[in-house]
């Protein structure tokens, strides 16, 4: 199944992400550098790529040499663009969500949401221009880095790449648990130059996270949360005297689920999220909630425009 419908892909074409502290790139792009310059000097030409717009096309070159070239200014450089995937066995959660390809709202299975989230996303980065990598953190980050069965895909750039994109992404599984803090913080020292780092992930880690995003940040990234829950980890629909399993390890826990116990589940979940909130405060994270029986195309095209992640 195809995670986006092309009807959505139309939509995606005119937006590109947003990193407020702009990197320093390492090819000439559609952004904006932290370099000082002349802001539209002339300072090279590119081969053209499907996708770039065609105002930017040298003509006179064109009609010499029979190959289109984007002429390239001082001013403009791409943005590295990192998305980070959490493939532990909590993210396989919910509604199968089968049907739904980027519109509905109803409850999806986390690991597919997920999953479309980035393919959306890495299309963006892939049409504006952007060097993209997509690493899936549950797998060996010390492990091979190739695209096929690797646990990363990219670094790349240029929207030839989106088909080889959602190959990859469709690929993924899931399973195990996720040190977050370890993860990130191998990231931070192996993942390439700083730009902007989106995590998606529903945060489910023993360990923490804390100490990951403080090491993303020191490397100069600037960092996203992408925070998935399901509804009914939100609202539980259970009730009684139940034996609950843990999907990461397995182990089981006795609970009664009464009004009470409702009532302080509520609570600590709201604490839970206020902490996650202050974390990313402190660390100058944009943080975004997201429960899977959110329509996805109200996520992408305004949830992320709202907290100025994408435009």
């Amino acid at each position: 199944m195809a995670l986006l419908a092309a009807a959505f892909l139309a939509k995606l074409d005119r937006l590109s992400l947003v990193a407020r502290r702009v990197r320093a790139g390492q090819t000439a792009g559609e952004r904006r550098s932290t370099k000082r310059g002349t802001s539209v000097e002339f300072a090279d030409y590119r081969d053209y790529t499907r996708g770039d717009d065609l105002r930017r096309v040298d003509w006179n070159i064109y009609a010499r040499l029979e190959r289109p070239f984007v002429k390239l200014f001082e001013e403009e450089e791409d943005l590295a663009v990192h998305i980070l995937l959490d493939g532990s066995g909590s993210m396989d959660w919910g509604g199968s969500g089968a049907e739904e390809q980027g519109g509905g709202g109803a409850e999806e299975n986390k690991w597919l949401y997920a999953r479309r989230l980035a393919a959306a996303l890495g299309y963006v980065a892939l049409t504006s221009g952007d060097r993209l990598t997509v690493a899936n953190l549950q797998a060996r980050v010390s492990g091979p880095r190739s695209e096929a069965g690797g646990w990363r895909f990219g670094s790349v750039r240029g929207r030839g790449h989106a088909l080889r994109l959602f190959g990859w992404l469709e690929g993924l599984g899931v399973e195990g648990t996720t040190d977050l803090n370890a993860a990130l913080r191998t990231y931070a020292v192996s993942g390439g130059r700083a730009g902007l780092v989106i995590i998606i992930s529903d945060l489910f880690s023993p360990a923490g996270y804390a100490e990951g995003l403080t090491a993303l940040a020191a490397r100069g990234h600037e960092v996203a949360i992408l925070h998935m829950l399901s509804p009914d980890e939100v609202e539980p629909p259970l009730g009684g005297d139940l034996r609950l399993l843990d999907v990461e390890t397995g182990e089981p826990q006795e609970v009664t689920i009464d009004g009470g116990m409702r009532a302080l589940y509520h609570r600590r979940l709201e604490e839970w999220r206020a902490e996650i909130r202050g974390a990313c405060r402190a660390r100058d994270v944009h943080y975004v909630p997201v429960v899977t029986d959110t329509s996805f195309e109200r996520v992408v095209l305004y949830d992320l425009r709202r907290v100025g992640l994408v435009r």
